[in-house]
Parts: C-alpha cells; structure tokens; sequence
C-alpha cells in the first residue's frame, strides 16, 4: 500500500515536493507546543488541483492527512498522532492572488503570511484586522484554522468576521466553495464560519476571499498603571462599558511587568503591579476628545498614571514589550501551561481574584498577561516538573482554573484553538449533544475520517447498552 501511495503522490507532486527522508519529515512533526510526532511523509502542493489529487489519494490509501501551516500554533493541532500521517505543507501556496479596494476584498492562498496580508493591503488604505502576536511568520490559512484573532478584536472582530469566502478540499476530495464576496448575503447555511476555527478536521483551505477594513488616519497609545491587578480589571469593564470602543486592550499582570521591567526602567510607578496597554484610533480631528473619554474611564481607584505614549519610539517598544512576554516566560521557569480562556468582559475582576487564589492555593507562579477588552487572558502555570510535586500541583491548578472559567461562564479557549492539548476538556464545556452533532457534522464533511483525526473534539461519550428502567 505505502508504495503505491508513494507512487501517486510522486506522479501529482514530484518527488521534490515530497518529502521521506527522516530529518525532513521531523522538522514538519512538532509545532510550537511540547508535543511531537514523525509523519509518513511531507507533501508540499503549489496548487488547488494538487491538494484535491493528495486528499483523494489519501482516502484511496486510508492514510491520515494533516494541513499545516509554519506550526507556529500552540496546542498540537499539526502534530501527527501516528506514523500513518501524511503531512501537506501549505507553504508553498503563498500568493496574493487578487486585491480588489472598491470591493474591500483581497483574495489569497492559505500559505500567505499575516504580514504579507497587511503589507499588501496597506499599499490601498486597508489592513485585515487578526493581527497574532506571530504575525510576521504565522500563515492566512492557520489564521484561520484556528480563528486566531490578536489585539484588534477587542474592536474589529476575529477572522470569522472578517472572512468573505473560502475554497476548500473536503476529506471526500470534493472541491466547496463557500461564502460570498459581498458583505451581505444569507443564501443557505453559513459553511464560511463553520470551517474557520474547524482545525483542519473538515476541509483543507486552499483560498480565502478575506473582507479589508479601511486603516484609520490616527492613532494613540495609552499606558495605564494599576497598584494591583484587581483595580486593572475594573478599569477593563469601565472601559468595555462606555461608548468609544479602543481598537487594543491589552493587560499585564505583575508577573508579567517583573520579566520586562529591566527593559522599561524608571518608566514603571513603583508599586505598580497591574499594566493597561490601550490604543484608540480614528479621525485626527476626532482623536483628543475619543481619547479623553477613554481616560476617563481607566481613571478607577487603584490607577497609578494613565498616560499617552509621547512618540513613535514609546509606542514601538511599549508593544515590542508585550510581544516579547511569550519567549520571556520559557526563561522564567522549565515549563509552563499556556491556556488562553476568556470570559464575559464584567467578569473579568472575578476571574484575576480567582487566580491569585489559585496560584496561593497550589504554590504555582501564574502569570497573566492577554487581550482584555475581549476578557481572553492568556494564563501562564510556570513549574519545574524536576522539583518534587510540581507537576502533580500544576494539573490540579489547570482543573482548578478551567472550573472557574466555566462556572463564570466563559470558555477554555479563545483563539489558541483546541487541537491535542485541550481536547479532553471539551466535554466539560459542550453538553453530549453538542459532541454527537459535531461528530455527525465531520461524517459529512470527511466520511473517511482521514482529516486530522483525534484533534478538536473529543471522541463520542459511550452509550450504555443497558435497558432503561421499567423496560424489562
């Protein structure tokens, strides 16, 4: 079977873009979790065409498939389960394929970075707004698998919101096209969102019609200082609460402010152990008084200063700040759980008191830093598994906080996605029926269930075989 699947896929590809040799499969198993798995083979497709010819040969062979990205995802969603798993590389499908600014629509390949998006969409007055923190290496196409989102969701939305249409291979190697490249439209039932975020288990994205939004004049950065993360949390949901929507908010934890503080120097209050990052944008003329508003509101009790940033320099290392917590934190401790959770914006002071709790309760370093505006936080478990029951007392910390999370109505991920690390924690957030529908929904989209297997949603709960009561 291996070599006839070898075979045909030399005969679609070449044998330049299919990759056996051992060292070139590994680089291609492991993505920016701790997880790693040795794929059959990598395929490196150029076109549509060619991903339907690769689909369908693995459903002939009954090979696993797996759609990836530069890996820069977080949860093992690319991470093959087993030898038995293709690997197909969108890398090489990175063209811009039209730029329409009268339609406010660029359409492009799934292997087009984030930044290549931006650059090209600035040239007309526009951006799309995700905007991950990876965006100079992280692709369209795991933008979208993920629904990864960034600082500007807080006010323009995640890629579902700012996706027009799709072109995908289905797991049956059937070729869909979704959506529309209007701005309305309601003919049948919305596949577009329904992909977006899907993780690869449904379909492989191989064109995206994605909606611009046109860049605002001016900008202003703001930094707020709080005495304690509490007071920071309550300026959140003052801020959340009044008219003039910030197109960034993002939040530091005092955890957080201990790893960059060598860098930001006297410009740190002392005592402050909370950090607002703000931006607001739109008409110059405008500005001040948008500005003034926002003030205002992040003004609660606990606040040590809220300032603007002076210049273009302050800004730029203000976020090269925030952009560098995530490689800090592999310095501060051996290993650490990453959860990006989330919950209702009024919930937020409810949610950082619960886990200084936790964090006491368990002897577990928690630092907290993410975007607030959307109450997504990302929250940093930091241990040493080496030292004695480290290891043991940060899972019961993660049950501890994911129960929090849920029972303040939230959810346990907000852009991250689900892939092998949280996916048996889905049952704790989606009922039974939800499960079996999602199973029956992947049925249709992949009878052979070859896309990415065992990621995303946990397998069916068992059904018991017994007789109900009173049916004897």
């Amino acid at each position: 079977m291996t070599a006839a699947f070898f075979q045909q896929l030399s005969a679609l590809l070449g044998e330049k873009c299919l990759l056996s040799d051992p060292a070139d499969r590994q680089a291609y198993g492991y993505d920016n979790s701790s997880l790693q798995g040795m794929p059959l083979a990598v395929a490196l497709p150029s076109s549509h065409e060619q991903v339907v010819g690769i689909v369908r040969a693995c459903r002939e062979h009954g090979v696993s498939l797996i759609a990836r990205g530069q890996g820069t995802g977080t949860t093992g969603a690319t991470v093959p389960c087993d030898s038995h798993t293709l690997v197909l590389s969108l890398q090489r499908m990175e063209r811009i394929i039209e730029v329409r600014p009268e339609d406010r629509l660029m359409v492009v390949q799934p292997g087009v970075t984030n930044q290549a998006v931006q650059s090209a969409a600035a040239e007309h007055g526009f951006f799309w707004p995700p905007d991950p923190t990876s965006a100079a290496v992280c692709t369209v196409g795991g933008n979208l698998a993920y629904n990864s989102a960034g600082p500007r969701a807080v006010k323009y939305g995640t890629p579902r919101e700012n996706t027009l249409a799709l072109k995908v291979v289905t797991g049956a190697g059937e070729t869909l096209r979704t959506g529309v490249r209007t701005t309305k439209g309601v003919v049948g039932y919305d596949l577009t969102r329904l992909l977006i975020g899907s993780e690869g288990t449904l379909a492989v994205i191989t064109e995206a019609t994605l909606k611009l939004t046109p860049l605002q004049p001016a900008k202003r950065t703001l930094r707020a200082f709080y005495r304690d993360i509490h007071s920071a949390a309550r300026a959140v949901s003052a801020i959340m609460a009044q008219p003039v929507l910030p197109c960034a908010l993002e939040f530091m934890d005092g955890n957080a402010l201990d790893m960059v503080r060598p860098d930001m120097g006297a410009s740190v209050p002392e005592g402050a152990a909370a950090l607002l990052m703000i931006e607001v944008d739109g008409i110059d003329s405008q500005l001040d008084e948008l500005v003034e508003c926002v003030v205002a509101a992040a003004r609660v009790p606990g606040a040590l200063s809220v300032e603007i940033a002076r210049d273009p320099g302050q800004v730029a290392a203000l976020w090269a700040l925030r952009k560098a917590l995530s490689p800090a934190l592999r310095r501060v401790a051996p290993k650490k759980i990453n959860e990006d959770v989330a919950v209702p914006v009024s919930r937020m002071p409810e949610l950082v008191t619960a886990l200084e709790q936790l964090s006491a309760r368990h002897r577990i370093r928690i630092v907290n830093f993410g975007h607030a505006g959307n109450g997504n936080l990302h929250v940093n478990l930091m241990f040493d598994p080496a030292e004695g029951d480290q290891q043991q007392r940060a899972d019961a910390c993660l049950e501890d906080v994911f129960a929090t999370v849920l029972s303040l109505q939230g959810t346990l991920s907000g852009e991250h996605g689900i892939g092998l690390v949280k996916r048996d924690w889905v049952g704790k957030e989606l009922d039974r029926t939800s499960v079996q529908l999602m199973h029956a929904i992947k049925a249709q989209f992949d009878p052979g269930g070859i896309l990415n297997p065992g990621k995303a949603i946990p397998a069916l709960p068992s059904v018991s075989t017994e007789a109900p009561p009173g049916n004897s």
